[in-house]
């Protein structure tokens, strides 16, 4: 990976943090995916105020469960209705399940039918990244966190207003931190 501008290494919460410079206009790297499945290409980019969490492939298979290994860094599936979250109502924050940057409110989440959970936006606009994916045959806009570039999900363009936008992410990628007091909405 080139960086622009001065990299400089963090020890934060117990990740190991590079953050690069934004002066220096860094964006999203442009290319085939981490797994070679099609080719991506950066459709938008991300502010480098997030930072960025880099480990070797061994130091996520350590770090993150089996099946998040798959889907975060080989950019797997989960199957429908069988993730912890697509029928969960709780109020909250969710965060990324490798690295914990938030990426979605709970009142952006609604019930698409699809089996996945979905959210009509993410919390900020620089906490998720979006790649042209022609993985499969198919056209699609993959979804990737910000600061570890693991594997969220997809978006389309058939969600509810106001945006009209479907974030629909795998619940293995993301993590609840429920809302102090709160109970799910029934």
């Amino acid at each position: 990976m080139i960086w622009k501008g001065l990299v400089v290494a963090a020890v934060a919460a117990g990740l190991a943090v590079a953050v690069a410079g934004a002066a220096s206009g860094g964006g999203a790297a442009k290319g085939a995916s981490a797994s070679g499945k099609g080719a991506m290409q950066a459709k938008n980019t991300a502010s480098d105020s997030v930072g960025h969490v880099a480990y070797s492939d061994q130091e996520w298979q350590k770090r993150l469960t089996p099946d998040q290994y798959r889907v975060l860094r080989q950019k797997g599936t989960e199957t429908a209705f069988t993730g912890a979250y697509w029928n969960d109502h709780s109020p909250g924050i969710y965060v990324c399940a490798a690295c914990g940057l938030t990426l979605f409110d709970s009142h952006t989440k609604f019930d698409s039918g699809t089996g996945w959970p979905s959210f009509w936006e993410p919390i900020a606009a620089s906490h998720v990244k979006i790649f042209r994916d022609t993985s499969y045959g198919m056209v699609r806009e993959e979804v990737v966190c910000a600061r570890c570039g693991g594997h969220l999900g997809h978006v389309f363009d058939d969600g509810p207003k106001p945006t009209g936008q479907r974030y629909c992410m795998n619940s293995v990628s993301l993590k609840l931190e429920k809302a102090p007091g709160k109970t799910a909405a029934r």
